[in-house]
């Protein structure tokens, strides 16, 4: 039975390390995979999804504006597809989660949804808000604050490490822009 997964963490937890080792896993015994990141993270180039731990693989587009139902549907007229792996899904739209849900129950097949649940305000992006209200299962990809904690929270912080409190919600960045903490070190960060 298909089923919309959201694997959810904060910033350098190895969501996109977990993603590329589970399609390499279904391609390994012979079965196709479907990989979809966002448009706007060009990172490690336009349509790639990499790993900080060096792992790269092509995947397919998306952008506000499109039918990710339709992708999928396409890439399926094309040849079977045994799982379907999105990377950066707080950058889809509720609308786009919804056509996620419509592939799974009516193309039944399974999308495995992996992003950030909140952003550096500690405010949750639409699509991982809609992830949380429409998957079936959610699974939480752990990191470690500087404490040694959990970290559930992350900063945006300036070239001389401070932290960020004000700005657009999305800004594409890594180590150099983003920092992971718990719910502590993130308020007492946030000026709380």
């Amino acid at each position: 039975m298909a089923k919309l997964y959201f694997n959810y963490s904060t910033m350098n937890a190895g969501k996109s390390t977990v993603l590329l080792q589970a399609s390499h896993n279904y391609r390994e015994r012979g079965m196709q995979t479907y990989l979809m990141t966002a448009a706007i993270d060009g990172r490690a180039g336009a349509g790639r999804i990499a790993s900080r731990i060096g792992i790269s693989e092509q995947a397919d587009t998306f952008t506000p504006d499109d039918d990710v139902f339709a992708m999928i549907q396409k890439r399926l007229d094309e040849g079977a597809v045994a799982c379907v792996f999105i990377d950066e899904a707080q950058f889809l739209s509720e609308e786009q989660v919804w056509q996620l849900a419509r592939a799974v129950d009516d193309l039944k097949v399974p999308v495995l949804a992996y992003g950030l649940r909140v952003d550096f305000q500690g405010k949750l992006f639409p699509g991982s808000a809609a992830l949380l209200a429409l998957a079936d299962e959610m699974r939480e990809v752990r990191t470690i604050c500087k404490c040694g904690r959990k970290a559930t929270m992350v900063i945006r912080q300036d070239e001389n490490g401070n932290a960020i409190t004000e700005g657009a919600q999305v800004q594409i960045g890594g180590n150099e822009t983003y920092a992971s903490l718990c719910r502590k070190h993130w308020r007492d960060a946030m000026g709380d």
